[in-house]
């Protein structure tokens, strides 16, 4: 361990805010209700719910199957554009956030942090490492964002790289070079911290980074791809970085 760590990237779903086991289409369903009173809110022509509700999920399913066939991310805020026009909305930007934020919140709802993630992130902070994070998420960065300020923890992570607004999902090299470029630290002295092998691990393996896979259940002791380290709560960063950096 002689190179010295300078920053610190961390994935944010299950890694920093732990969503646990969610049931999709029952979120969906109360995001679209939501949304769909916001909109009634502002006293728009609407069709009925049912029908509104179709539309919205034959929409994100179109978007999300040619984000994999592309291998590009969307951004939410394209889809809710597209879909108010066709319903004949001219909404400005504050209102197109605000609709993402009506499909987000019930989810926002069942994320959970480590009662001692705020002091943690707060001790790495104060021992000069750059902190950030990377994300594969088509939820617009002024939703995330929110959600963060809401958890009081944008405030420890000034990077904040979302494949929403960069097109690249991890593990493509782009999203993590965009990353360091933004910290101004080498890949060889920053730590990745995320819970996919198959996204964060390889992602960071593959760019040069320490790659630290949060596994807290042992789901992952056979995975073909190895982290260099492994870690149960992100406090445990605490002790890893003081063997990097003594």
């Amino acid at each position: 361990m002689a190179q010295r760590i300078k920053s610190i990237l961390f994935d944010l779903g299950d890694t920093l805010l732990d969503f646990g086991k969610v049931d999709i289409p029952t979120l969906f369903e109360a995001g679209a209700r939501l949304a769909y009173d916001y909109l009634k809110g502002l006293e728009l022509p609407l069709p009925a719910f049912p029908r509104y509700h179709r539309q919205q999920l034959w929409a994100v399913r179109w978007a999300v199957l040619v984000s994999r066939l592309s291998r590009r991310e969307f951004n939410a805020l394209t889809v809710i554009d597209r879909l108010a026009r066709r319903m004949g909305h001219d909404l400005n930007e504050a209102q197109r956030v605000d609709l993402a934020w009506c499909w987000y919140e019930p989810l926002s709802r069942c994320a959970k942090t480590e009662d001692d993630l705020h002091q943690t992130l707060g001790a790495l902070r104060d021992q000069g490492l750059v902190l950030g994070l990377v994300s594969n998420t088509f939820i617009p960065a002024q939703v995330l964002d929110r959600h963060l300020a809401e958890e009081r923890l944008i405030e420890y992570l000034p990077i904040r790289v979302y494949s929403c607004d960069v097109r690249y999902r991890k593990p493509h090299r782009s999203i993590f070079r965009i990353a360091t470029e933004q910290t101004g630290v080498p890949a060889d002295q920053t730590l990745f911290v995320g819970d996919s092998p198959a996204y964060d691990i390889v992602g960071a393996n593959r760019c040069g980074m320490v790659s630290v896979l949060k596994d807290p259940d042992n789901r992952h002791a056979r995975h073909k791809h190895a982290p260099r380290h492994r870690i149960t709560r992100i406090a445990e960063l605490l002790d890893l970085i003081k063997k990097y950096n003594s």
